[in-house]
């Protein structure tokens, strides 16, 4: 991965996420606060699918290391058009190891462009944090 630090975030990366966000805003609008995760998954999803964005959920990622690959590595919520890496969440308290583990994520996959997403808030704003590498 070549040395990406002070580069800007394409455009076309650009316009994937405000695609990610709004399909976000549009899920929490509509069901609120206080569901599984996985429910907030599947109607994300669904949202991705109807601006016509690629979307994988529960990605196996494996990792390299020493020369090993180990299957049992990560697991991505969703990544968006290969590209953007989306973790989702519908919990209280906000842990900072989450985001330690999409920047990790983003690292490991060598994307740059990471979403933290947090459902359970009374306005979503307040649950979306963007992580750029």
């Amino acid at each position: 991965m070549k040395n990406s630090k002070y580069e800007p975030i394409p455009q076309n990366l650009d316009r994937i996420a405000k695609k990610i966000v709004d399909s976000a805003y549009t899920v929490h609008s509509k069901l609120g606060p206080g569901l599984l995760e996985k429910v907030y998954e599947a109607c994300f999803c669904y949202e991705l699918g109807k601006r016509n964005l690629n979307y994988k959920r529960q990605v196996v990622v494996p990792i390299v290391y020493d020369n090993l690959i180990f299957k049992e590595g990560l697991r991505l919520d969703v990544i968006v058009e290969d590209s953007i890496i989306c973790e989702l969440k519908a919990l209280d308290n906000v842990n900072p190891v989450w985001e330690a583990q999409l920047l990790s994520h983003l690292k490991l996959t060598e994307n740059r462009l990471g979403f933290l997403i947090n459902f359970n808030v009374p306005k979503i704003k307040n649950g979306i944090r963007r992580f750029v590498v």
